[in-house]
């Protein structure tokens, strides 16, 4: 911002609070407790402007309604203004000679931002536009700070998210990308109630990371002279619920990873993780492909979703590929690369180099990120993925190499994973091991043995189907939103 702007800015607030001061003065209450309605501005709009203006003009409609002001045009004694609750704008019209001189003198310490209540019949102007004519028009709120004049052309992206609440004052479609978020969540719901499943909760702070291969948050407890760690993901207190008997359990929760900040990614994350015992991760594709598509339908009308350039098809059932086999379809790599398996680890290490040194597993992992997960757009579950690579599954019934469990891909991302669940508690002790070493050996995505989860399986976890989805991802694909950014309130962002 220039200096003159800056100036002119501050210029500006000072007249605002000026405006604020005389208000008070005149014995308007500029901090009021509550304020009464008949209508929002979005249902006024949709109860009255599609009826036709003789109607209007015969029945003389009432109502009261709320929201902020967007625009002032003066007209001598008379003032046109557009209130806006976020999702509609609706057009107000004061005059003098009917809000009376006193109310009309009152209104011109009014600014643009301010939120008020005008009251008064409904009519249309010669334009067609649904207008209310104010009897009343009452103070709210005062703005302190001039409006943006022209958000949209703001170069620093950052800015929206830093400052949301102004993202949501002038841009409408913002707002209504987070009530499609609310929806994404409330049907989640209304789907797993239905099927018998128990929403729980667990706990957010754990003194062993666990769920997941990631670099967790830490955290010291004063009373208990404890170090904790933000949960990477709920998964083994989820399980310790099935091994109780609670034999369908789901959770929507937040977690925590430390890693960076990208397009797909964000520290503080939402997800939705459930399990149900007797299952395998077969079913697990079904009750999948049952939820996002009936999901689609619900909120965006159709199994055809806009994202980017193309439209992703939810329609069923949702292609089903081996990973091996993705890689060897979309890495660009000659298929005979691959039965090479020492070219092949040390081809991944020149890709990877704060990897070394890979295993043939780890080496297909790191292809598979870099040269493959990108071209996969229509929902797609990549099944039977290195075993190596899938420390809380089951080995694959079909090759010992590989694990019972798919990622579902839909436009790019990893939108889902799931396994059929490792319920030999011999197994996962040593598995549990195995990254114990790795991590002395530098592996900070690698955790220490839980053994209090070991015990757990230790009295009888069923066989059990389970899978987490990531709530901001589907919610950018149904939104059509190339960010996560665009899709979390308020995103980590560095320091100003």
């Amino acid at each position: 911002m220039s200096p003159k702007n800056e100036t002119a800015e501050l210029d500006q607030d000072v007249a605002r609070r000026d405006k604020l001061a005389r208000l008070a003065a005149a014995g308007v209450a500029v901090f009021p407790f509550t304020a009464a309605g008949t209508h929002s501005v979005k249902a006024a709009v949709d109860a009255f402007a599609g009826r036709p203006a003789a109607e209007l003009e015969a029945e003389a409609p009432r109502a009261v309604v709320r929201g902020r002001i967007l625009s002032i045009r003066k007209m001598g004694r008379a003032t046109f203004f557009h209130i806006s609750d976020g999702r509609a704008r609706l057009q107000a019209y004061i005059r003098e000679d009917k809000a009376g001189p006193e109310a009309y003198e009152r209104f011109g310490l009014f600014d643009l931002g301010d939120i008020v209540a005008v009251a008064g019949p409904l009519f249309k102007t010669r334009t067609g536009e649904l207008t209310v004519l104010c009897e009343t028009v009452t103070f709210l709120a005062k703005c302190l700070h001039p409006l943006p004049e022209k958000w949209h052309g703001l170069q620093d992206v950052e800015l929206r998210y830093r400052q949301r609440y102004l993202d949501l004052i002038m841009n409408p479609e913002v707002g209504e990308v987070f009530r499609l978020r609310s929806a994404v969540v409330a049907h989640i719901r209304r789907f797993f109630d239905a099927r018998g499943y128990v929403e729980v909760e667990t706990p957010m702070m754990h003194p062993i990371p666990g769920g997941a291969l990631a670099r967790p948050f830490k955290t010291h407890h004063n009373a208990l002279d404890m170090d904790l760690f933000l949960r990477i993901a709920p998964e083994l207190y989820l399980k310790r619920l099935v091994v109780g008997g609670l034999d369908k359990v789901y959770e929507i929760n937040r977690s925590f990873r430390n890693e960076g900040l990208d397009a797909q990614h964000n520290p503080e994350f939402t997800m939705l993780e459930f399990y149900e015992a007797y299952k395998d991760y077969h079913d697990m594709m079904e009750l999948t492909e049952e939820l996002l598509t009936g999901m689609a339908v619900a909120l965006r009308g159709g199994e055809e979703v806009p994202f980017g350039d193309h439209v992703v098809s939810f329609k069923r059932p949702y292609r089903r590929l081996r990973f091996l086999d993705a890689c060897v379809e979309h890495s660009g790599l000659a298929p005979d690369r691959f039965a090479d398996r020492p070219g092949l680890v040390a081809f991944a290490e020149g890709l990877a180099p704060d990897k070394k040194p890979l295993t043939y597993g780890r080496a297909l992992d790191v292809i598979f990120d870099r040269f493959v997960k990108d071209k996969i757009v229509q929902p797609t579950f990549v099944t039977r993925p290195p075993r190596e690579i899938s420390p809380l599954a089951k080995t694959s019934r079909d090759d010992p190499e590989e694990a019972e469990r798919f990622e579902l891909l839909v436009a790019g991302m990893e939108v889902a994973n799931a396994f059929s669940e490792l319920t030999d508690p011999v197994e996962q002790r040593a598995i549990f091991e195995e990254q114990a070493e790795a991590r002395k050996r530098g592996d900070e995505e690698s955790h220490p043995i839980d053994l209090d989860y070991v015990e757990a399986l230790e009295y009888g976890l069923p066989p059990t189907g389970g899978e987490g989805i990531g709530i901001d991802r589907l919610t950018m694909i149904l939104a059509n939103r190339r960010s996560i950014r665009e899709v979390i309130l308020f995103p980590l962002l560095r320091p100003r």
